[in-house]
């Protein structure tokens, strides 16, 4: 795989492609679950599903409750959540010099996720992230979330790049189409949280990486030919 695109920037999906949240959020729903009397949901499936956020998750645990049982639950999820937003949380294998390596070479990079930012902010708190971002577009920094481009042209006016001169992360097809959307780069991370029924292939990104390590080596092309 060769990288030929200069770029200015780089914006990250959060769960599933900057950090990898799926066991603390795998936990609260097994929690939710026990406390039901249900039987916990095995974690590989779970994870596969932490990009659907908590109402996929809550779909995934408790199949059969209303619709009113089901936001009741959703909501206790995320009060659940918030208070352990992370304890097992963690950058993905490589990122952690990636990120530096991207400033390093004043390359802003920042985030769009359709997390809520009563959890990103925490979560990127934790993690010693936030005042390194150049920008964080929460699910409810203003009404439109991804696949809506809306988010990525607000992320493209706080790092004051260009979306055609921007590189998108993500491991879900609503991220790609946003980022194509948006008129930018867009890379899959099939190393997410990718479902048996996902199909990569599919999404029409402009590059798909199968790790962090391979991302990384990919990225850090493109700020050697934007430095050289």
């Amino acid at each position: 795989m060769t990288n030929s695109r200069q770029f200015d920037a780089v914006l990250f999906d959060l769960d599933g492609t900057l950090i990898d949240t799926a066991l603390d959020m795998v936990a609260i729903l097994n929690a939710q679950l026990q406390d039901a009397g249900r039987s916990p949901i095995d974690y590989e499936l779970a994870r596969s599903n932490v990009s659907n956020g908590s109402a996929g998750l809550i779909y995934l645990g408790f199949p059969d409750v209303s619709s009113e049982e089901h936001e009741q639950l959703r909501c206790d999820y995320l009060n659940r959540y918030a208070a352990a937003v992370c304890v097992h949380s963690t950058l993905f294998p490589a990122l952690a010099d990636l990120l530096q390596k991207l400033e390093d070479a004043k390359i802003p990079w920042g985030i769009v996720t359709n997390k809520p930012a009563r959890m990103t902010a925490p979560l990127l708190d934790a993690l010693a992230l936030s005042s390194r971002a150049a920008c964080a577009i929460s699910g409810d920094t203003i009404p439109q979330r991804k696949p809506d481009p809306a988010p990525m042209f607000l992320a493209c006016d706080q790092t004051g790049v260009a979306p055609e001169r921007t590189v998108y992360v993500g491991d879900s097809i609503r991220d790609i189409d946003a980022g194509r959307a948006a008129g930018m780069f867009t890379v899959a991370a099939r190393y997410g949280y990718v479902t048996a029924d996902d199909n990569p292939e599919s999404w029409l990104a402009d590059v798909i990486v199968n790790d962090p390590q391979e991302l990384t080596t990919f990225l850090l092309k493109g700020v050697n030919l934007h430095a050289a």
